[in-house]
């Protein structure tokens, strides 16, 4: 492991105990929860799917894909936060695999899937267009590349940055939609936007800065 990727690996080990007090982090409030699943729901095939949930952080919504019925596997570079995924889904009773890796390259192998999701992720990563590249190759003929991304400030704790060199991050603070729909636009058959600001139940409460989700067909 890079000394970059270990002080990122760090951070979020660090960030893992308080990482769901986060209203969309933890989905702790019902009504919160039933936002983003009901989401997920309109952004999954129908029937069981192989879905593979990058940067999955505790597993909040690999949780709710597995409630749903489809077979999920997470990757997170944090070993605390795997942990956390991992009791929490066994905790509800519901199956899941999860790896400590590289999100931005899964170490899942030669398997495919039907749908790659990520959520708030691309911001942190070194290269995030390689990524891109590295998850679309990890979909079936026909699957989906589910992106919820937005811009906004540097995440930090306590004031804290990010780490050592996160305002050299090629998207640092996030991306807005048009800039990532131009990135990924290349590298699949089609796509769309949904904004997602002006819910205030999927964030626990109203947000100023840009959100939406970018559904991509390979």
């Amino acid at each position: 492991m890079s000394d970059a990727a270990r002080a990122i690996a760090e951070y979020w080990d660090a960030a893992a105990a308080a990482f769901d007090d986060e209203p969309d982090h933890g989905l702790r409030q019902e009504h919160t929860r039933a936002a983003w699943a009901r989401l997920l729901e309109s952004w999954m095939p129908a029937g069981p799917a192989d879905v593979l949930d990058v940067g999955c952080g505790t597993g909040s919504l690999s949780l709710l894909l597995a409630a749903s019925g489809h077979r999920v596997t997470g990757v997170d570079l944090a070993p605390r936060m795997v942990e956390q995924a991992k009791a929490k889904l066994t905790a509800a009773g519901f199956a899941g695999r999860f790896l400590v890796g590289d999100a931005a390259v899964p170490p899942t192998g030669q398997e495919r899937y039907d749908v790659l999701l990520s959520r708030h992720l691309l911001w942190t990563l070194p290269d995030p267009e390689a990524a891109l590249r590295a998850w679309i190759a990890r979909l079936r003929p026909g699957g989906r590349l589910v992106l919820v991304e937005g811009r906004w400030r540097e995440a930090g704790q306590n004031g804290v940055p990010y780490v050592t060199g996160a305002d050299s991050l090629p998207w640092h603070g996030g991306i807005t939609a048009e800039d990532l729909a131009a990135a990924v636009r290349p590298l699949v058959s089609g796509l769309h936007i949904e904004p997602l600001s002006g819910d205030p139940e999927l964030w626990g409460g109203p947000v100023t800065d840009e959100r939406y989700a970018l559904i991509a067909r390979t």
